[in-house]
């Protein structure tokens, strides 16, 4: 090595490590940019400089108030005379002088001296009077019409001045208000005045306008900011108070909180219909018009009231329809299914347990498909769900062995869907009348176990609507019985959408909409009977009315049965072109494919034997929230005011529903965090496991024992 021939080194560079994600120095922001922030964000600078919308809607308040100004300086005219007459009077006949003589109790003593200052200030009128006249007179005889003309008309502006609309002014307060309706839209005073009305501010309080009122639809829509401790949940859960004091029935009247980036905990966009709504002729289906439909997009449902359409999304989520008889609970079902009948990819299950005429023209897509409502049916459903149970553990099976390309995720995609080879399709399970499957008491033997049709049902489709939306499994049922022993409350936890026609009373909207959704303003109970179609709908995704929409009013499409069979007679052609008719529409009905075993080992049926009674809602909410503090070792005493406002409902509400299931307030002495000890109300936790205990054992008589 040492005689070898010396070796060319590569050229050695000076250089210095650079660490990108170091921070780098700040550049400076071009004037003009700043300016431009500046200018958006400024609150010296009006909305209407700020917003094109803005400024269109503040160039036609200007016009309209251009126009109407006339008018307003005549009244305002007309209110300064009324108010100088009413002055006038109250001087001349010694008004504040006999006020105090009579709070003093010396009206008598002071008779003769009132008598007398009245009978002086009439005189003194009298000569104000020809005075006037003489001068009126001397100066048109002198100096012509001109000078009495610019007088009048210093006159009638002090007038105008004098009578202009003020808080406090004398002779503001009139007995009888006008109309509100709509009159805040030129008057913002009187939309701060009915927040005070509802008791939504205080008296000394006022609103913020963030965005002036504009045409929206047929209504007008306005975002004002709440003042400072003020919450946008209260004036949504008041919006019958609110629509009262702006004379505007409730469906007229569209109270949200301002979500995300631009809005905050007191932050409310209004919209104010100028008429109900719902009164118009519903709107047929825009899928009817339509060759094919996506199934992965949602699908067109319906309108809200500011006529914005409404798509609800399925896939990859389950749906609850519940409503009393005639409502237009299947309509709103079959609306769901529309949009997927025209996706020739999608696989169809439809059991009617109505055993009417509504489902027929489904046979012609279904690959399983069902119409009656005797024990033989409720087996058959049984078949199919053990069957799609099978189906998903299959599938997930699969996905595991699928590379990342082809699945992402552990879930199917919209071209996993439509692969013959994988054969994956979206599969959507309808069930209308669930409470027929869901009540029966055909005995079946599962596994050695004995159990209900209607429970082993029950814990079939909690496992599906865990399980299932992942693998492609659509749930949607409906039912007119919406109460809390049809369907189990572990099966409601579980469906993501919700839609909830008119129904008998806030707790059977619980049922369909979630706990507490009547507190948060949302019952559909107050529903008017009228509205048929109409109802509140909780979604399980985005919505053209935003992704931060708890829920909203909405009115399905008209589908007639002649337009639910167009719908089904077009999914056959294009299944058929597609070759994707199978089952019964293909005249194949085939027996579904059983695993009993696989079924129980995965859904765990034999627990349902002895899982106990469903508790009512508040009592849940309880156990929730409490835990561990209900046990031997935990609390005493919870105050009403913690519970309250974890709960978040209002104390009338509550007190209720404590009582009927048997628990009553007592009054027990706490440690604030200032260390000072407050007696206060509340419960105690010892009553409260009665309760619990009393629900589980007796069910329904746990609100008797507690009341006798």
């Amino acid at each position: 090595m040492a005689d070898s021939l010396p070796v060319k080194a590569d050229p050695v560079f000076d250089g210095e490590l650079v660490d990108d994600t170091l921070p780098q120095p700040r550049r400076r922001e071009p004037k003009t940019n700043r300016f431009v922030r500046w200018w958006r964000h400024s609150p010296r600078v009006p909305l209407w400089m700020k917003s094109k919308p803005q400024a269109v809607q503040a160039g036609k308040d200007a016009v309209v108030g251009l126009v109407k100004s006339p008018w307003r300086y005549v009244g305002a005219v007309v209110r300064g005379l009324v108010v100088g007459v009413r002055w006038w009077r109250a001087w001349v006949t010694v008004r504040d002088y006999r006020t105090a003589a009579e709070e003093s109790e010396k009206l008598a003593d002071k008779f003769t001296e009132i008598r007398a200052l009245t009978l002086f200030r009439w005189k003194v009128t009298g000569a104000v009077l020809v005075v006037a006249i003489v001068a009126v007179a001397v100066v048109d005889l002198v100096y012509g019409t001109d000078p009495l003309w610019i007088g009048g008309a210093v006159a009638s502006l002090a007038l105008a001045i004098l009578g202009r609309k003020k808080d406090g002014s004398p002779g503001r307060k009139p007995a009888l208000a006008g109309p509100r309706t709509l009159t805040w839209t030129m008057d913002p005073q009187v939309l701060v005045d009915a927040f005070r009305d509802a008791k939504l501010i205080g008296k000394d309080e006022a609103l913020r306008l963030v965005e002036r009122a504009t045409r929206v639809g047929d209504g007008w829509a306005v975002t004002v900011d709440l003042p400072a401790t003020r919450k946008a949940a209260d004036v949504v859960k008041n919006r019958d108070a609110l629509a009262s004091a702006l004379a505007v029935d409730e469906v007229q009247l569209i109270v949200e909180r301002v979500r995300g980036n631009g809005g905050h905990a007191g932050r409310v966009s209004m919209w104010v219909a100028d008429e109900d709504p719902y009164a118009s002729p519903p709107l047929r289906t825009p899928l009817l018009g339509v060759a094919q439909w996506d199934a992965w997009r949602p699908i067109p449902f319906g309108r809200d009231a500011r006529d914005r359409r409404i798509d609800l999304p399925l896939v990859w989520t389950s749906l609850l329809v519940g409503a009393i008889p005639r409502q237009g609970k299947t309509f709103a079902a079959r609306l769901a299914a529309a949009g997927l009948i025209l996706d020739a990819w999608v696989r169809l299950y439809v059991a009617d347990f109505k055993a009417g005429k509504d489902w027929d023209a489904a046979g012609l897509v279904a690959h399983r498909f069902m119409s009656g409502d005797e024990p033989e049916h409720v087996l058959a459903l049984v078949d199919w769900l053990i069957e799609l149970v099978g189906e998903v553990q299959t599938r997930f099976r699969r996905m595991r062995d699928l590379d990342d390309l082809t699945c992402p995720e552990s879930k199917v995609t919209p071209e996993m869907s439509r692969d013959k080879a994988l054969n994956m399709p979206i599969t959507a399970i309808f069930i209308d009348e669930v409470q027929v499957p869901l009540e029966d008491r055909t005995p079946v033997d599962v596994q050695g176990k004995k159990l209900t049709a209607g429970e082993y049902v029950g814990e079939l489709l909690t496992w599906l609507a865990k399980k299932g939306p992942a693998a492609g499994i659509v749930l949607v049922l409906a039912t007119q019985r919406p109460d809390s022993k049809t369907i189990p409350s572990g099966l409601r936890a579980v469906l993501g959408s919700r839609f909830a026609l008119r129904v008998m009373d806030w707790r059977d909207s619980n049922i369909v909409l979630g706990e507490q959704m009547n507190t948060r303003g949302f019952d559909s109970s107050r529903l008017l009977p009228s509205h048929k179609g109409v109802g509140i709908l909780r979604p399980d995704g985005d919505t053209s009315a935003g992704a931060d929409v708890l829920a909203m009013t909405v009115r399905t499409y008209y589908m007639p049965n002649e337009d639910w069979r167009t719908i089904c007679e077009q999914g056959r052609t294009l299944r058929e072109a597609a070759g994707t008719l199978t089952g019964h529409a293909a005249g194949q009905d085939t027996m579904p494919v059983l695993d009993h075993a696989a079924a129980v080992r995965a859904i765990g049926a034999g627990h349902a034997v002895e899982s106990p009674r469903e508790l009512p809602g508040v009592l849940t909410s309880l156990v929730e929230y409490l835990g561990d503090d209900l046990g031997p070792e935990g609390r005493d005493f919870v105050p009403t005011a913690e519970l309250l406002d974890v709960l978040e409902i209002d104390s009338r509400t509550f007190a209720q529903q404590m009582a009927e299931v048997g628990c009553r307030p007592t009054r027990d002495r706490v440690t604030g965090e200032d260390g000072e000890t407050r007696q206060v109300r509340g419960y105690r936790t010892a009553e409260i496991r009665s309760a619990i205990d009393r629900a589980r054992e007796g069910g329904e008589s746990t609100g008797q024992e507690g009341r006798s």
